[in-house]
């Protein structure tokens, strides 16, 4: 009797993972090109809240969006029927798509994914629903503002925009650290061969839900956010997205696309140690599993984007978990938020972008507003003025509350393996 030989499953190699598009609505710049100049400049974000009646608060400011028209960006979907953070997201998705050298048939012939963090999803449409409830009952309440609530819209109305059928497309909500949750998991997808392309990021929109909440744990500075300065006060709360493009560097070289940066890998943990507070050891792990995975060791890494918010326990914690991990002379350590405000969903993705064009641009955006360094913060945060520098490796950390930590690790692309 003859027997069958045993059928050998073919092992298809990790494929390289590239960024080639960036969709950037931010307080300091809208477009990779803008945002650039802004983190180049330290531009400042921080301005007087208009989103919402801030009467009652000692102070009220905060880092929003000007000049967003989302009806130049949202053409195929009616953007009444879109909440503040799901335009921001789509129109950031359309932006990184052009900006990459895409067209929507080339998307609609391939496998992808759709992957958008958020903290707060659509609550700034809560809070206007509810102030009409309150005002007039439940029959004041517009039936296409309810419509807009629904967080997984974030990434659906993507799809929808730009007629994508053959994708996935999730909604990621752990908080500050989503952006980066979206960027590992687009990674995984297309180094794994699963999806052909990948649109990660995150969004959101400034709401008086969150601002009130930050207010009443007195964590909102009266001012401007200061990260690891011995006299700040807090944060800001901000707005915005950042969506990138992600496919394998086969598909952009076959395509002639331009590189910005390379995915090297990610860590992510959650330690559900505190509601609020950080873990030192638990971030200081989360690093160490990103460069692991990324195959780098510290001494390779030129340049931290930190979490930074500006509130006494996080720098701290967060600067004493990097010295655990790379030592006494850890590498320049910035806090984008001393210009952005902390844009929750948006924060660990805008930053991704920002480590990105540092690296494509050669140069160190600064940690502004900065007077004097907290002894108990012992880094070089760049303060107030950028610095050229030739960056190959940087890491981007993403902290959140619940101990959802995420740290990714990207590289510049120098057209040579690893």
């Amino acid at each position: 009797m003859a027997i069958a030989s045993p059928v050998v499953a073919a092992v298809t190699a990790p494929k390289r993972v590239v960024l080639t598009g960036f969709g950037v609505f931010s307080s300091i710049g809208i477009g990779a090109e803008e945002f650039a100049e802004g983190l180049r400049a330290g531009r400042s974000g921080a301005k007087p809240i208009t989103m919402f009646d801030t009467e009652g608060f000692a102070h009220a400011n905060g880092c929003e969006v000007a000049g967003f028209e989302p009806e130049k960006w949202i053409t195929n979907t009616p953007v009444r029927e879109l909440g503040r953070a799901t335009r921001f997201a789509t129109a950031a998705a359309r932006m990184a798509v052009q900006d990459a050298g895409l067209t929507e048939d080339e998307l609609r012939g391939q496998r992808g994914l759709i992957s958008i963090g958020t903290t707060d999803g659509e609550s700034y449409e809560l809070d206007q629903l509810v102030a009409s409830e309150l005002s007039g009952g439940p029959a004041a309440m517009e039936p296409v503002v309810t419509g807009r609530i629904n967080a997984q819209r974030l990434s659906v109305a993507i799809a929808r925009e730009l007629g994508l059928t053959d994708v996935e497309a999730c909604t990621i909500a752990t908080a500050c650290s989503a952006g980066n949750y979206s960027i590992g998991y687009g990674f995984d997808m297309v180094r794994t061969g699963e999806v052909d392309f990948a649109l990660c990021g995150g969004a959101d929109a400034v709401c008086r839900k969150t601002f009130t909440g930050f207010y009443r744990l007195g964590t909102i500075a009266p001012d401007v956010c200061r990260p690891f300065d011995a006299d700040r006060k807090g944060i800001l709360t901000g707005e915005g997205s950042g969506v990138l493009v992600l496919e394998s560097l086969e598909s952009a070289l076959a395509r002639g696309a331009r590189i910005y940066a390379e995915v090297l890998g990610y860590g992510l943990n959650c330690d559900a140690y505190h509601q609020v507070a950080p873990n030192q050891d638990s971030v200081a792990r989360c690093m160490a599993l990103a460069q692991e995975n990324a195959g780098v060791k510290p001494h390779e890494i030129d340049l931290i984007s930190a979490h930074g918010t500006g509130t006494k326990a996080n720098d701290i914690t967060e600067t004493r978990a990097i010295r655990s991990v790379f030592g006494a002379t850890p590498p320049r350590t910035v806090s984008l938020k001393s210009m952005l405000g902390h844009t929750m969903g948006a924060a660990s993705a805008l930053a991704a972008i920002a480590c990105s064009l540092a690296i494509t641009h050669g140069f160190i955006p600064p940690t502004i507003n900065h007077r004097e360094t907290d002894p108990e913060c012992e880094i070089d945060c760049v303060p107030n003025h950028a610095v050229e520098a030739d960056l190959r490796i940087v890491q981007n950390n993403g902290l959140a509350f619940g101990g959802n930590n995420s740290v990714v690790i990207l590289g510049k692309y120098t057209g040579q393996d690893r």
